[in-house]
């Protein structure tokens, strides 16, 4: 059974940090590409970050861009999302995905980040 569980999110202030963890189990973590997502109230999932299971360079979006780092740690099944100097405007739900070799892609239940002052 696949699982995706996250942890580290909470209410920070601006400028603050986080750092998310996604500890998977139940497929080969190795050969699957990791990212994060997020999903802030009234609007779309949208994609933050992600390190393929092939790469040496990941990938963000523009709005996190030298902000977030996204890492993985295959020995220990997990991908972290290093997230600094924090706004308003990245509150939100963060979701940890995963998509596995043959393209079947799962989620995590999702860790909420807050950040307000």
């Amino acid at each position: 059974q696949v699982q995706l569980v996250e942890s580290g999110g909470g209410l920070v202030q601006p400028g603050g940090s986080l750092r998310l963890s996604c500890a998977a189990s139940g497929f080969t973590f190795s050969t699957s590409d990791m990212g994060w997502f997020r999903q802030a109230p009234g609007k779309e999932r949208e994609f933050v970050a992600r390190f393929t299971w092939i790469g040496t360079k990941p990938d963000y979006a523009d709005f996190v861009k030298g902000r977030f780092t996204i890492s993985r740690v295959n020995a220990k099944d997990t991908v972290y999302l290093q997230m600094d100097n924090l706004k308003p405007e990245d509150t939100a739900v963060y979701y940890c995905n995963a998509v596995v070799r043959g393209g079947r892609q799962y989620w995590g239940q999702g860790t909420q980040v807050t950040v307000s002052s």
